[in-house]
Order: structure tokens, then sequence, then C-alpha cells
């Protein structure tokens, strides 16, 4: 795992859950409209990307495949707390990789929810039996079923420089084959190079209209660009004062929204996390239980800062 600890900018800040450094009371985030519930499907992977935020790689098993049968008790516990999710999502590492993913994505789709898959759409999706799977349920579910594809930048050289030679065409590759299955699809970009947003949204437009990919580059909820994610760089603490300040609300932020579910190597048990950035985090760890998962959520990490509350970012559309 690669080191965690605040940089020097940073020091002395995000320690205490209810008092920033300076001793204003800690911006708290509300479970108010759950509308999305990730699960983790294991933190392997086929690439290991230059800067990923959960660390997946082919070695790293801190997260451990999750079960389709784990995934329907959560599900029935929604059912029972009630919590109006329109949204089950899969994240990784790579989701492909675990076996059961396509089994999970049924279950979920089976009881009425939307589901939204992560992908780098190279290898693990492109076996036959996962091809066969993903054909069947865009058959049965059309729309219902969403693979939101990881590809950093328009161009190759960006692409590939994150995560691997020949990655951007690989991905391409299994793009194309969802664009002929009539899989939905979406993309997840990064923010990280001397590019405005408005220019990466220019360059993803050409893109998907020359490869007939029918997503629509302006929509931030089918092409999601992410701000990138660094703790050595000094961020502001969140207080309650900030919302008013910034003109934001609580319920811009994903905790406001989503809760995941991940199971740690040689844990024994499931866990029921506030955020999908910081599955590492024990703070962030609220419980095994959904009903665990509602108390508020203290913004005590540089990335509620500058991912959620200043970056505006979210994993949901």
């Amino acid at each position: 795992m690669k080191d965690q600890t605040l940089s020097d900018a940073n020091v002395g800040k995000f320690i205490d859950p209810d008092l920033t450094a300076k001793g204003e009371p800690r911006a708290k985030v509300a479970l108010s409209d759950p509308q999305t519930l990730w699960f983790n499907t294991g933190t392997l992977c086929n690439i290991e990307c230059a800067n990923c935020y959960i660390e997946s790689s082919p070695s790293n098993d801190a997260l451990v495949y999750i079960t389709e049968a784990e995934v329907a008790r959560y599900l029935d516990e929604l059912e029972a707390r009630r919590w109006g999710v329109r949204e089950i999502g899969f994240t990784g590492g790579e989701p492909f990789m675990n076996p059961e993913m396509v089994a999970m994505a049924r279950a979920a789709l089976a009881r009425g929810y939307e589901v939204l898959i992560l992908t780098n759409a190279m290898r693990p999706m492109m076996r036959k039996r996962v091809q066969a799977g993903i054909a069947e349920l865009q058959a049965e579910y059309g729309d219902k079923l969403t693979l939101r594809v990881s590809l950093d930048h328009w161009s190759r050289v960006h692409h590939d420089a994150e995560r691997g030679e020949g990655s951007y065409e690989s991905t391409l590759v299994g793009m194309r084959w969802l664009r002929d299955q009539g899989v939905r699809m979406a993309v997840a970009g990064r923010i990280i190079w001397a590019e405005s947003e408005a220019a990466a949204r220019q360059g993803f437009g050409r893109l998907f209209a020359d490869e007939g990919f029918a997503i629509d580059a302006d929509s931030p909820a089918e092409t999601v660009l992410f701000p990138e994610m660094d703790t050595r760089v000094e961020v502001p603490e969140i207080t309650t004062a900030c919302w008013g300040i910034l003109g934001k609300s609580p319920k811009d932020v994903m905790c406001s929204s989503s809760r995941m579910v991940v199971k740690r190597k040689g844990a024994g048990h499931l866990s029921v996390l506030a955020c999908t950035l910081l599955p590492y985090e024990p703070e962030f760890d609220l419980g095994q239980t959904l009903e665990e998962a509602e108390r508020p959520v203290a913004l005590n990490h540089p990335h509620c800062a500058k991912f959620c509350v200043l970056g505006g970012a979210s994993c949901s559309g």
C-alpha cells in the first residue's frame, strides 16, 4: 500500500472530526437523499495505473472479491431500510475480474435498479463468457445497464502515459464491441493535463463522433471528468460556514447520496463506507450494516475538500 499520510502542507489539519485546525466547527454531511449503493468488487486489476486512487493492481487484494449472495443481502437491507436508492454501482479494481460480476449485476437489475459498472473495457471484459453475459443483460434490461469506461484522455499519448502502452487501443476495442452490442456507455476521464475542461470535452466529442459512440461529451453524467486527487497539495478544511461562502449545499456532496460496501481481506465481515474514494481510511468505515451507515459523515480528509466540495465531482451521474 502507498503511504497515505498527509503532506507537510496539510500537517495539523484533518485530525479532529468535529473541529478544524483553527478550532472552527467542521462541516458534516447527512445521508439526506440516498441514490446509489456502491459495491467494490475487489481491488485486483489487470493493469496498474500511475495514479490510481484505490491503488488497484494485479497484486493488490486488500479488498477481496464480493459475491452475489453478499450483494443480495444488502439489497434486502436496502428494501427494509426504504432508502429509495435508484442505482447500484460496481467499482474495483476491474469489476470484470470478479467471476460473479455478471451475476451481481443481474441480481440488482432483477430488482428494478439501474446498474452502473465501472470498467477499463480491456481483456477481463472481453472474455467470451463475460461478453455473453453482458449481451444477455443488455437484451433483457436495455438502458437500465450502463458501463462507464475509464478513458483518461481523448488522446492515445496521455491515456497510455497513465495506464500503459497499448491500453488506449485495447480500451477502444472494448468500447467498439459495447457500441456494436447496443450497450449504454459513459466515460470517466481526468483533468490533470494543461487543458481546460472545455477543451477536454471538445476532444472527447471528436473521438466519440469519429467512433460512433453514443456518448454526450458535454454531459457531466455521460462524460465524467475527475480532478486529480493529490494529498501533497495544500487544501482548506471545510467548515460549516463554507456552505454559505461557497454557495454550496451538503446535498451537493456525494456522501449525502451514496455509500459503498467493501470486503477487506481477512476481516471476516463486510463494511459500509462513507465514500468510494477513501476505502482504506478507518474513520470512514461506518459499520457492517446500512442502518449503521446512516449517520452523518465528517468532511475530515483532503479529498473531501478538493475532490468533492471544491472540485464538485461525484462518482454517480
